[in-house]
């Protein structure tokens, strides 16, 4: 009988509430041992609520606790190489939160540790397997469009609250902790699922300003890239918009048709090809990351290979820093 997976979570926060925390417990082979918060209070809550046997307010003691076997890492980017690398030094596979780290030197870090010590490392890029984004890729595979040429993304809204107020604002617009702004919060995902498409981009170059002056973060981004199987796309991001500008949409364009589709939305999968029409509905599980949380567990358990690994995520970060910091 293969060992039970269990589950230590650093950083028990907003993300973990519902779009993760609990899936540790649903998949098979899978439980949640522990969690860590700074502030013990809220460990404690948090673990009460969620009913998880051991709460901490230390990150080594989770680590080197010696039933936790797996560590799932839910802090700010800036922590992220810290702690994985702890965590894949004391013999624990980690799953870590996106984006992978602050600094693609980081990624580089993280990865070295993992082929060193032989742990895996895997990457919460779970669109590579919510059942939207997949037809996405199986379309595209049967050849619905033909031939994909070019893929378009723009993400467009206003600012939120918590992101302008400069008494105490949000941490992902705060570069020394998130990396970037907004753009590495949220275009990551679209970067990495257009990876996952397409295969690595190989060239790739943008412009990055901050129009609003809210944060010390760039707030628009252009960008064009050109991936591996030679499809062209581009980007556009803009997170201090007016409401009325509002967008959220992905287009690939083939020879025979075209595909649309939300990043975020999470609205049906649309496949316009000749004359013809498809809507095709978006159904997520409970918990978002539920699918990809399984696909981790078997993983280590060595039932399955993971889609979304250090070395796929890491690309993901060298694209957004040669986009904003033109590296």
């Amino acid at each position: 009988m293969k060992k039970i997976i269990k589950w230590g979570i650093i950083g028990c926060g907003d993300v973990t509430e519902l779009k993760s925390g609990p899936a540790f417990n649903k998949v098979e082979g899978s439980q949640l041992v522990a969690v860590m918060r700074r502030n013990k209070d809220k460990a404690r809550d948090y673990a009460l609520r969620h009913r998880v046997p051991k709460w901490y307010s230390d990150a080594d003691a989770l680590i080197h606790d010696d039933e936790v076997n797996a560590v799932y890492i839910a802090t700010p980017p800036s922590s992220h190489a810290e702690y994985a690398i702890k965590a894949m030094e004391a013999g624990k596979p980690v799953y870590v939160e996106k984006p992978m780290a602050a600094t693609y030197q980081q990624c580089l870090k993280m990865n070295e540790v993992s082929q060193k010590t032989g742990v895996p490392l895997f990457v919460a890029y779970y669109r590579r397997t919510l059942p939207g984004f997949c037809k996405v890729k199986s379309l595209i595979e049967e050849g619905t469009i033909g031939k994909p040429l070019v893929v378009n993304v723009m993400l467009v809204r206003p600012p939120k609250k918590e992101e302008i107020d400069k008494d105490n604002p949000a941490w992902r617009v705060l570069p020394d902790i998130a990396g970037g702004g907004i753009f590495y919060d949220l275009a990551s995902h679209q970067l990495d699922f257009l990876d996952f498409l397409f295969g690595p981009i190989i060239k790739v170059s943008g412009s990055a300003k901050n129009f609003g002056g809210y944060y010390p973060a760039e707030d628009t981004v252009v960008a064009q890239m050109e991936f591996e199987n030679g499809v062209l796309g581009s980007g556009t991001w803009s997170f201090v918009s007016d409401s009325s500008s509002t967008r959220d949409v992905m287009e690939i364009i083939g020879t025979e048709g075209r595909i649309e589709f939300s990043s975020f939305g999470h609205e049906p999968v649309l496949l316009f090809n000749g004359y013809n029409f498809q809507e095709f509905p978006y159904i997520n599980p409970e918990n978002i990351q539920y699918n990809l949380i399984r696909n981790v567990v078997e993983a280590i358990r060595r039932e399955a290979d993971c889609v979304s690994t250090g070395i796929t995520a890491a690309r993901t970060n060298l694209v957004m820093e040669k986009i904003i910091y033109q590296k």
